[in-house]
């Protein structure tokens, strides 16, 4: 009987019986991480990579992401969070030759929950299939890895798609073309459940942003659809000072229209005010 009063008060709330009981969407959901981990070769001083790589590596840990999407990710950054996270595949290309030279977009998931289908790689220019190629006015060369997947969870379930990408620091035209590309590669997948991350180093309401979300997008920005009122405090660039959160939200995560966006955080990991990154990182939780 008590079960029966508390469907029909989620009925008459507007709620879903998944939603009210806790259940299902949360037990299968997708634990997504997006992180800038900041290149290890940097002259960070006290943040300098090797002062902090263990952090970043217990931060990766504790969130204990199904999904991961790394930024500026130098080959040994790569090999050192392999085995640190021993249960995860890693997926990467550095954007110089598409091979170890330079940045990387690596994606890390999870063996226990999915397999992969297929994989690659494509460059944020004119000639997309072109490794260390550029266009527009993007100071290097940026790209973005992705993945297939099959969700071992939700074996009747379409595939998943999972793209991570690093927008230019410097081009504003760069970034907005970029945005296009992605969005319009999303909109030819067919039948997949798309999910996104990255820096796109451009805030809320950009062009950018505009470009990748308005209206009739393939994709939705998970944090604003939690948190729909824009509030104080959300910037994601930290420069390692947790108090650092007054600029703008500059990483983001995307879901396709598919996904039921469980949850969407900002997270304010630190150790005496000291981040693990000069980025925040970012997480999502979506359920099919």
């Amino acid at each position: 009987m008590r079960t029966i009063l508390l469907l029909c008060v989620a009925l008459l709330a507007g709620m879903t019986v998944s939603t009210l009981l806790g259940a299902e969407p949360e037990e299968d959901a997708v634990n997504v991480m997006s992180f800038n981990i900041r290149y290890g070769t940097a002259n960070d001083g006290e943040n300098h990579w090797d002062r902090r790589k263990e952090f970043v590596a217990e931060t990766i840990q504790e969130v204990n992401p199904d999904l991961l999407g790394t930024q500026e990710c130098l080959g040994f950054q790569r090999d050192f969070l392999a085995k640190q996270l021993p249960g995860y595949q890693v997926h990467a290309a550095a954007r110089e030759d598409g091979k170890e030279q330079g940045e990387m977009c690596a994606i890390f998931f999870r063996t226990d929950r999915f397999e992969k289908l297929d994989a690659g790689h494509f460059w944020l220019s004119e000639t997309p299939d072109v490794p260390g190629s550029k266009s527009w006015d993007s100071s290097l060369p940026r790209m973005a890895s992705w993945v297939k997947l099959k969700d071992k969870k939700a074996v009747d379930a379409k595939p998943i798609v999972y793209i991570n990408t690093h927008f230019d620091h410097r081009g504003p035209e760069a970034r907005y073309q970029s945005a296009k590309m992605i969005r319009e590669k999303i909109a030819q997948l067919g039948d997949v459940d798309v999910i996104l991350t990255g820096d796109f180093n451009a805030g809320e309401g950009s062009k950018p942003y505009v470009a990748m979300f308005a209206e009739e997008s393939p994709v939705v920005d998970t944090y604003r659809t939690v948190h729909p009122e824009k509030k104080a405090g959300e910037g994601t660039f930290s420069n390692f000072d947790v108090k650092n959160t007054g600029g703008a939200r500059i990483d983001w995560i995307g879901a396709g229209r598919g996904w039921n966006i469980v949850e969407a955080k900002i997270l304010p990991i630190h150790r005496d005010g000291s981040t693990p990154s000069d980025h925040l990182p970012i997480t999502a939780k979506l359920a099919r």
